[in-house]
């Protein structure tokens, strides 16, 4: 399976975004967020398997404001220098606003069921929070979501189900941020967090270092479902 690009408008602008459509031709739609290496082969990947679950798929290029185009692996140091010098460029508040108008956009598309939820991965999994907190975003789901413990005083804005997925061993999230987002979200009957605890930050990154097929499986197979459900 393989997607198209297409012209996603913004505020002031537009970016680009990775579409996958499903065989059927319709489903519901999910927002895919990226990590700090723009919209690589690994996204697009990930994408292109939400179409194959039957849902409308939709990866935007979230970089566009600093530098559009961005895509780039986890192989070498400078990509990795790169991808954290884009992190520390990014801005979270319009970063969400594009996820706003990527929902809006998707909701558009033929084929989509109207209903759309959102996922993410690294920083996406602080977007997917944030989608949570901020948008209408239907369902959100967040891999290994980095610094969400400084914005759990949006936790009361919560209106729709949100599902996180924490590795014990992460290094950029380490054991008191875990306590925290637990502390802050197990009492909201609209949240559910997995932990895996022995796995580090990326476990489901296919290829990466710290990949793990076992736990990525369980991870996407509990987030399929979990959209399957909320997004009927």
């Amino acid at each position: 399976m393989s997607g198209t690009e297409i012209s996603i408008p913004c505020k002031d602008g537009s970016m680009m975004g990775y579409l996958a459509m499903p065989k059927s031709g319709s489903g519901p739609g999910i927002v895919v967020m990226q990590e700090i290496f723009g919209v690589n082969q690994v996204m697009r990947d990930i994408t292109d398997a939400f179409a194959a679950e039957g849902f409308v798929a939709l990866c935007p290029d979230l970089f566009w404001r600093i530098e559009p185009g961005i895509n780039i692996t986890d192989k070498s140091k400078a990509e990795w220098d790169k991808a954290f010098s884009l992190f520390g460029k990014f801005n979270r508040d319009t970063g969400i606003e594009d996820v706003g108008a990527t929902l809006a956009t998707m909701r558009t598309l033929r084929g989509c069921t109207g209903k759309a939820g959102t996922v993410g991965f690294c920083l996406g999994g602080l977007l997917a929070y944030l989608s949570a907190t901020r948008t209408n975003a239907d369902a959100a789901v967040g891999f290994y979501g980095v610094s969400i413990p400084d914005f759990l005083d949006e936790a009361q804005n919560i209106k729709k189900p949100l599902m996180l997925h924490i590795a014990g061993k992460d290094g950029f999230v380490p054991p008191p941020a875990q306590a925290a987002m637990h502390k802050g979200l197990d009492g909201n009957k609209l949240c559910t967090l997995y932990d895996y605890p022995d796995q580090d930050h990326a476990f489901a990154r296919m290829g990466g270092e710290h990949y793990d097929e076992a736990a990525a499986k369980s991870a996407m197979s509990r987030t399929v479902s979990f959209f399957k459900t909320h997004l009927a």
